[in-house]
């Protein structure tokens, strides 16, 4: 069969290898004139990486991956430590695939590289989607159409498919905006930084992790926000950052101010649909189920899809294509939209203002740590995408509940 990917991000490029090693033949189709080095740090928890190992790129993207040993939460004001979970080993152990940190463009390159540049258009602008009973087609800027059994929109947090789907339906702005940035290693090395930290504070929160195998810290400052244009490319005004987290420790300070500069743009997300498809066509990734990124799970997520988009297509006929899809967005939608709100309620939880609630808060996380080697989000990590029995989101890791 013959199957058109629309979009070239993580999700795209990810479906298009997954369908290819289903036996499909696939066309990706991209709007910019290359895959360049846009983005910054991205976390793949092991529901991720299992599916890559399955789809033969785990070695490469170890290559180039960071290993990290713990997660630490931190209080805002004075740095100390609320809890702390592990991350190494133990988590490849318990759930059968490691924990990697990565640079996004390095991801993309590894996934790129198992795409035939034959069958990659570039600089092709899609301007329409449409489809028959025995077809679905693709319009590209200029009037050229394509056609193939099966279309996927992997278009992003924007995506013109879904509005060509299913109607008017813009993306949602989550009041809140994140600041990145990324610093060479030796510029922080006096500043003894866990692997990876998220330092909790009123209306705001701040992560940092290492990618790039140790090379780059990867830097991320969320605050509460009326507005914030959704872009990789904006910059903050200079300061800006250092006046948001004014009174934070010392040491988030130090990095933002060696920061420099810094990118500033709005986090946005969609609605959840109560289908991902029509006919031959679906979505995947962002364009479906957009999310905060609060558990690191965004494109997790996207990557689980295109496993089970493979899954479903092997050895199907053209025309089970409907069917097969349906099956798709079945195996999915569950997962995918308790994650989305999961992430939702993780952003609410780290932003409590100081007082009771957020006392009561870290007493939960110590209290669930000291009894847990992972956290509470970690249940989403042993969701098998490709296990007909998989586990529910929510079931407990450890043999408990989770608390928190």
């Amino acid at each position: 069969m013959d199957a058109i990917v629309v979009g070239g991000g993580i999700g795209g490029l990810a479906a298009a290898v997954s369908m290819r090693r289903a036996g499909l033949e696939v066309t990706l189709v991209e709007q910019t004139p290359r895959f360049t080095e846009i983005g910054a740090g991205i976390q793949l928890a092991p529901n991720a990486t299992r599916v890559l190992r399955r789809l033969g790129l785990l070695d490469a993207v170890v290559a180039e991956a960071a290993r990290p040993a713990e997660l630490s939460y931190r209080t805002w004001s004075d740095g100390s430590e609320i809890c702390r979970y592990t991350l190494g080993r133990e988590v490849e152990e318990e759930f059968g695939a490691p924990y990697l940190l990565l640079h996004r463009a390095d991801l993309q390159r590894v996934l790129a590289a198992a795409v035939p540049a034959g069958s990659v258009r570039l600089n092709a602008l899609v301007v329409g989607v449409d489809q028959d009973e025995h077809s679905a087609y693709v319009t590209i800027a200029g009037g050229e159409r394509l056609r193939a059994d099966l279309v996927v929109a992997a278009d992003g947090v924007r995506s013109a498919a879904r509005q060509w789907l299913f109607g008017a339906d813009e993306a949602v702005f989550s009041r809140t905006a994140a600041y990145r940035a990324l610093l060479p290693a030796a510029e922080v090395a006096d500043l003894d930084l866990p692997d990876v930290a998220l330092w909790l504070g009123p209306g705001r929160h701040f992560v940092h992790y290492w990618v790039r195998r140790g090379e780059l810290l990867n830097v991320v400052g969320v605050v509460e926000a009326q507005a914030a244009p959704e872009s990789w490319t904006a910059l903050a005004e200079p300061g800006e950052q250092l006046r948001q987290f004014d009174g934070w420790d010392h040491r988030v300070l130090k990095i933002l101010d060696r920061a420099g500069q810094m990118l500033r743009y709005g986090i946005h997300t969609r609605a959840p649909l109560t289908r991902w498809g029509v006919g031959r066509v679906t979505l995947l990734g962002d364009s479906a189920h957009a999310m905060v990124p609060f558990q690191a799970q965004g494109a997790a997520q996207a990557i689980m899809d295109a496993g089970v988009l493979g899954d479903v297509l092997a050895g199907a006929a053209p025309d089970e294509v409907p069917e097969a899809l349906d099956r798709y967005a079945r195996r999915r939608f569950g997962t995918a939209n308790s994650v989305q709100a999961g992430s939702t309620r993780q952003g609410e939880l780290n932003h409590l203002p100081d007082g009771p609630e957020a006392r009561a808060r870290n007493a939960r996380m110590a209290a669930h740590a000291a009894g847990n080697r992972f956290p509470p989000f970690a249940t989403a990590w042993a969701v098998d995408v490709l296990d007909p029995d998989e586990p529910t989101v929510g079931k407990s890791v450890d043999g408990r509940r989770p608390s928190a």
